[in-house]
């Protein structure tokens, strides 16, 4: 695929790209519905790796009822005395459904064995079950996908300080984003501890290059529909009905609050 100077794709390469494969995730979307599949998608990777943006360009263009994306926050008081799993377990898709979990069970692996929320022997027991509870969770028929978005030192700098510098991207800068920049170090402790233990042949993690956001986009969206044993399904033909005049009316709405046409 050709790239644009200094190696980074270019924008209308990757919008044809983009709309060749946001067809075919129109074609999953049909598919998942007529057989009533049920797929997890999990989304992990060091902060600024880009996970919103491919998340994004993966549901932009499908049902919500469909692809679902699961974005949970901090656990309350409650949830932290459930089982760990517990509250991950309730978004799981029934029937037709495509769950997408943008972070996941694996915070356990990663930030909160990093910040101190999780201890040592938290962290050592919960990497030794999750295989084991994956391997329940796909043998009821549900099929799992697992991606790792990884990211270079010096491009996750430069996405910080675009952050910082613009008040759009602001909002995406949390104490604990400017933690994790501190502690890259650790973090990739914990991501190849996590790796060590849950990447196996039945279970793995797929890790996507992200110095170039467009590129991992459509390199993950790619390998998803890849992963996938899906198959276009033709439709029934649509055809617009007659609108029914029976009971017209002026229905222009006269004399009510128009908002100012400003542009």
């Amino acid at each position: 695929m050709p790239a644009a100077e200094g190696g980074r794709l270019k924008r209308k390469t990757y919008e044809r790209a983009l709309h060749k494969l946001q067809v075919q995730l129109c074609h999953l979307q049909t598919w998942v519905r007529a057989t009533g599949a049920r797929i997890i998608i999990v989304f992990e990777g060091r902060d600024a790796a880009g996970k919103g943006g491919t998340i994004k360009a993966l549901t932009e263009r499908v049902s919500p009822r469909v692809f679902r994306v699961v974005a949970l926050p901090a656990p309350s008081d409650r949830e932290k005395s459930q089982l760990y799993m517990q509250r991950y377990l309730a978004h799981f898709p029934a029937a037709g459904e495509i769950v997408i979990f943008d972070r996941s069970w694996y915070n356990r692996a990663g930030v909160e064995t990093v910040m101190g929320f999780a201890g040592e022997a938290e962290q050592r027991r919960f990497l030794e079950l999750c295989p084991q509870v994956e391997r329940f969770i796909t043998g009821s028929g549900i099929q799992l996908i697992k991606f790792w978005l990884e990211v270079g030192r010096q491009e996750q700098k430069r996405r910080f300080e675009a952050r910082i510098s613009d008040p759009l991207r602001q909002w995406k800068l949390s104490p604990m984003d400017l933690e994790s920049y501190r502690r890259w170090y650790d973090y990739s402790r914990a991501r190849d501890a996590m790796l060590a233990a849950t990447d196996t042949d039945d279970l793995p993690w797929y890790v996507v290059r992200s110095d170039d956001k467009r590129r991992a986009r459509l390199n993950c969206i790619a390998h998803l529909l890849h992963l996938i044993p899906y198959k276009e399904m033709e439709g029934e033909p649509v055809t617009l009905p007659k609108r029914c005049k029976k009971h017209a009316y002026d229905d222009t709405l006269r004399d009510r609050r128009f908002v100012p046409e400003r542009y």
